[in-house]
């Protein structure tokens, strides 16, 4: 379960008041940026005027055994995180958005993630932050766990508005605050296809998992594996420039897609399973390689094919750097949290995952890799230059103050 916390938003964006569960339910995309299908969302309010600030989401467990300490944990994490930033919550507002199973309703939906919601208020009572209200979305409809009973919420639920015309769609559309589908959707965009065409991918990678991992343990031979590798990456890069999509969505990606060899796209995700070549690999964060890094960060992770999924989180969390580095959280929450449901473990995505989820600016990492690279390339020259004081000279290459002497002549 990977959960994706959104920081406050800031002081200066444009202030909405929303006064009933309809309107909550209406914003509740515009809050996070997407559909959160499949989702708890708790939204932290503080003050007297209930002003929204953390937003914290997970996907639904599948047991419902494990809902309670599941709703302990969250509860916890986004009180904790808010008094991290130096305001704890006086309430919460909790969303369900339970996906239907074959046939079953959205009221039957509802009644089934029911228990849930009980449990969510019983973890942030428990912390003594009370839950102002727990609305269930799915199937286009909503309902009010907090519903008195007394005929406030129809049984088939209320309609979800989708007219555009809110008051937090014309305060989103002011910000600039887009809505990218749902999760479910931008999930799909980072993960590879299935069927018979993945066979070719699978051999490709087969190959180079042969010839690579070997030379990749040999220290002798592991830096001449990082160096080409980068120099297919850079190569892909010059060719992804070069095409640039004419949207953001599916049609792009398959255009994407054919930019990339199987073989190609094989060796380059065997070699940035090495962690000095995926480091290397996340310096092209900056103009002009944002774009079209992070459209083929997706698309080798996108290749990434059964049984080398868990390779993906290296090209997925060099997708969520470049995401968050541009300024796009929501693209890097979910890139990240895609690669830690492949891989738990996987250090960087973790601490990346940690640090957009805790507000931080990725500025004082961009400087590391801009510091990092530029000591790489003095230490190069250096060592083509050879020992101090022959800089390199051979027969015939006069010194600098002859050159100096000559020009003054």
């Amino acid at each position: 379960m990977t959960q994706h916390i959104e920081p406050p938003r800031p002081s200066d964006d444009p202030k909405v008041t929303l006064r009933s569960p309809a309107e909550l339910a209406d914003a509740l995309p515009f809050l996070m940026g997407f559909y959160p299908s499949h989702s708890i969302v708790l939204v932290a309010l503080h003050g007297e005027h209930s002003r929204f600030g953390g937003r914290l989401r997970l996907g639904i467990p599948d047991d419902p055994a494990e809902w309670p300490e599941a709703a302990a944990q969250l509860a916890d994490c986004l009180i904790r995180g808010s008094e991290q930033r130096g305001d704890r919550p006086d309430s919460i507002v909790v969303f369900l958005c339970p996906e239907r199973a074959e046939g079953e309703s959205p009221a039957r939906a509802m009644e089934r993630v029911r228990p849930l919601a009980q449990s969510l208020r019983t973890a942030c009572g428990a912390l003594d932050v009370p839950v102002v209200e727990a609305l269930c979305v799915t199937g286009g409809r909503w309902w009010s766990y907090c519903c008195p009973g007394t005929g406030c919420c129809p049984p088939e639920g209320a309609e979800v508005s989708d007219s555009g015309d809110s008051v937090m769609a014309a305060a989103a559309a002011y910000a600039g605050i887009q809505v990218r589908g749902s999760l479910r959707e931008m999930e799909a965009r980072l993960a590879p296809p299935t069927g018979p065409g993945a066979t070719a991918q699978v051999r490709a990678l087969d190959t180079a998992a042969a010839e690579l991992v070997p030379r990749m343990l040999d220290g002798a031979d592991c830096e001449s594996v990082r160096r080409t590798t980068l120099t297919l990456v850079e190569e892909a890069l010059r060719r992804f420039r070069a095409a640039p999509p004419d949207d953001d969505g599916a049609g792009a990606d398959r255009i994407d897609d054919a930019l990339l060899g199987d073989e190609e796209a094989a060796s380059i995700v065997l070699g940035l399973q090495d962690r000095i070549t995926r480091d290397r690999a996340a310096e092209w964060m900056e103009p002009p390689h944002t774009e079209p890094a992070l459209r083929l960060w997706r698309a080798l992770a996108r290749r990434c094919v059964k049984p080398y999924e868990d390779h993906a989180a290296a090209p997925l969390t060099l997708a969520g750097w470049i995401a968050w580095s541009s300024g796009d959280e929501t693209a890097a929450r979910v890139a990240f949290g895609r690669a830690l449901d492949l891989d738990p473990d996987y250090t960087f995505a973790r601490l990346l995952h940690a640090a957009v989820n805790n507000g931080l600016d990725p500025e004082p990492l961009r400087h590391c890799l801009r510091q990092e690279r530029r000591q790489r390339v003095a230490k190069a020259v250096t060592a083509r230059r050879g020992p101090a004081g022959s800089a390199g000279r051979g027969p015939g290459r006069r010194s600098p103050g002859a050159r100096r002497a000559r020009t003054r002549r």
